[in-house]
């Protein structure tokens, strides 16, 4: 039945993508961190990126969470209270001296709260525009490439500035982000009971006298399709996030400066964040498992391209690019896949587990792309294995097929 809301629907879009912003500054831009931190403590790279994978860890894992309180609470109380986590772990890593510091406030904290404001902004886009999902989902998932964008040249400037350095980004930015969080939170609402968009009229399943319901949770996480999408997040996300965590330290070792390497965290997150809102209008032409075997053998063929085009700056660039269109892709791709396979009544429950994945993920991809290139002295063989990794997301999904419907019984 069709209501009319007081509260137009494009702003939790606008809020959404606020939120999201904040979790791409967050995360997307770390490896721009790894040169000053190294030049400062001594720290190796694996060790570093053990920060990067412990906030990835908690981004992800304690999504799950957030969906679980979304579900009971509403999103506006659980994006407020991960703001406040999110901006205080970020601005103390600029006080850090220790390694452990470095992993509490970065790693745990932060990560924490990114999971925190993430998944509710997410979950609450369809709900919103249950005619458009997929667009939905892609505009406020399109805050996190538009997030690192903003943040990589950013913290080249003041890392640049000799009255400044890397503390001083995350001491101005971390109380920014803790300030956009927490205010999107307080305004974020979810859409009356029974609200329908003017004119839509929702599609009703029916066979033979019966009609289709969600799955529930327990439900869903039982069947091999929610096994199968959960192989495929994490082999994409720990392809992506070894290549993230380590791309711009990677142009450093290329010989390239500050700024050049910002551009290269710049134009992947131009694609990473141009994606979420093309692939949700791609996937209406094409199909969502289509469009999704294609990026993805897209971006099997771009990870082993990665090492040997380092040497070129404009190869690099636009490999770069692929990759981060690839990746990206996969934050619109993942929301729909489990809203058409298993229902919207627990998206929140759901997604937040299917998003876990990634949290996994974060925690193995830029860790083990630090230790390999410790011990190998390059990234030939990080790269490779990620592309290895990307290969058998392909096969997830190519093995992945709606699951059979849920009636009511009579």
């Amino acid at each position: 039945m069709e209501q009319v809301s007081p509260y137009p629907r494009w702003i939790p879009l606008f809020l959404g993508f606020i939120i999201n912003a904040t979790v791409g500054m967050t995360t997307y831009s770390w490896s721009l961190f790894i040169k000053p931190l190294n030049a400062e403590f001594g720290w190796s790279r694996a060790e570093i990126a053990l920060a990067f994978a412990i906030c990835c860890f908690l981004f992800g894992t304690s999504s799950f969470l957030a969906g679980k309180l979304n579900d009971k609470f509403g999103p506006k109380r659980v994006v407020f209270a991960g703001g406040l986590l999110l901006g205080t772990g970020f601005a103390l890593t600029g006080y850090i001296d220790s390694k452990i510091q470095l992993y509490l406030f970065y790693g745990l904290m932060a990560g924490a709260g990114a999971g925190l404001i993430y998944l509710p902004a997410v979950a609450l886009a369809p709900r919103w525009w249950p005619d458009r999902r997929a667009l939905a989902t892609g505009v406020i998932v399109l805050g996190l490439g538009l997030g690192s964008f903003i943040m990589a040249p950013l913290s080249a400037s003041i890392m640049e500035n000799p009255d400044l350095g890397w503390r001083y980004v995350f001491r101005y930015c971390g109380v920014a982000m803790g300030i956009m969080a927490c205010l999107a939170g307080l305004c974020l609402r979810v859409p009356p009971k029974d609200w329908l968009p003017a004119g839509w009229i929702p599609p009703v399943s029916t066979t033979v006298g019966k009609t289709f319901r969600d799955y529930t949770h327990a439900e869903a996480i039982r069947t091999p399709q929610f096994k199968l999408l959960y192989i495929a997040y994490f082999c994409c996300s720990a392809a992506g996030l070894l290549v993230i965590g380590h791309i711009a330290a990677y142009a450093h070792d290329k010989g390239l400066t500050t700024w050049e390497a910002a551009g290269i965290v710049s134009v992947f997150a131009i694609a990473n964040a141009a994606t979420r809102i093309c692939s949700g209008v791609l996937v209406e032409f094409l199909g969502i498992r289509r469009y999704f075997l294609l990026i993805s053998c897209l971006q099997v063929l771009a990870l082993a391209c990665l090492f040997p085009v380092g040497g070129s700056y404009s190869l690099l660039w636009i490999t770069a690019g692929f990759i981060g269109w690839n990746y990206g892709a996969i934050f619109t791709l993942f929301p729909v896949y489990c809203v058409q396979y298993f229902g919207n009544s627990a998206q929140g429950s759901n997604y937040g587990l299917l998003f876990s994945s990634w949290g996994i993920a974060g925690l193995f991809g830029p860790f083990a792309g630090g230790l390999l290139k410790d011990f190998s002295g390059t990234y030939a063989m990080p790269f490779y294995i990620a592309a290895a990794i990307a290969l058998v997301a392909v096969g997830a999904i190519a093995l992945c097929k709606a699951p059979p419907q849920k009636h009511v019984e009579a």
